[in-house]
């Protein structure tokens, strides 16, 4: 795909996540609003935690503004994400909205709308903006980060999960009453080394009985 200046694009405009401007024009004030439904792409949240599946609906909401140095996209997006109770380890479900804000800037525009004799001259501070491309730009990367800061580092199936019984496993939501007797195990190793006198007592005597016994019948 060829841009107007003749530098091959890297974005395709086929790729829902890709959105194109041309609408605007470089005319600052001007506004556009989108709505449009995307499946989820891969990876869309906290792995290992909590997430949006891939290919799962996600609705979005933006408005585009042109303003003098590039487009000012702000937006909303809204899914379902799924995960672990970090308590109980059960399957969970709950619904993200994730609000974002972020400018797409012109590549011959610098951030007070001049335009540079040579694009690309402030190396270092073209690494931390995004740029349109040819008219296009992916919020991918701004949807992706958007959903991370919007979904919580520890999910819970609820607020007052107890979760699970630190003896047996038991998920103690099923059973609010579950419990285990404490054992207090310095009375523990009391209880068995008085266990093992009483073994020695009961050796002592029958070897005491015994040799009375002998004893009666020498005297005989």
């Amino acid at each position: 795909m060829e841009s107007r200046n003749g530098v091959t694009a890297r974005l395709d405009h086929r790729n829902p996540l890709v959105f194109d401007t041309h609408e605007l024009g470089r005319r600052p004030g001007a506004l556009q609003r989108l709505t449009r439904e995307v499946n989820a792409p891969k990876d869309l949240g906290i792995q290992g935690v909590v997430g949006v599946p891939e290919g799962a609906p996600v609705e979005l909401e933006l408005r585009l503004e042109s303003v003098m140095e590039g487009v000012l996209v702000t937006g909303t997006a809204r899914a379902q994400a799924e995960g672990e109770c970090v308590r109980c380890l059960e399957p969970l479900q709950l619904d993200v909205e994730a609000d974002f804000q972020e400018m797409f800037s012109y590549p011959d525009a610098d951030d007070r709308g001049r335009v540079h004799a040579e694009p690309g001259d402030d190396a270092e501070d073209d690494e931390d903006r995004l740029f349109l491309e040819d008219g296009l730009f992916d919020l991918e990367p701004v949807l992706r980060d958007a959903v991370v800061l919007a979904l919580p580092m520890q999910p819970v199936c609820q607020e007052d999960c107890p979760g699970l019984c630190a003896e047996c496993g038991a998920r103690l939501a099923d059973d609010p009453d579950h419990h285990h007797d404490a054992v207090d195990i310095r009375w523990a190793a009391l209880k068995g080394l008085a266990g093992s006198l009483g073994d020695g007592e009961k050796d002592e005597m029958s070897g005491a009985e015994a040799e009375a016994g002998v004893d009666e019948k020498q005297e005989k």
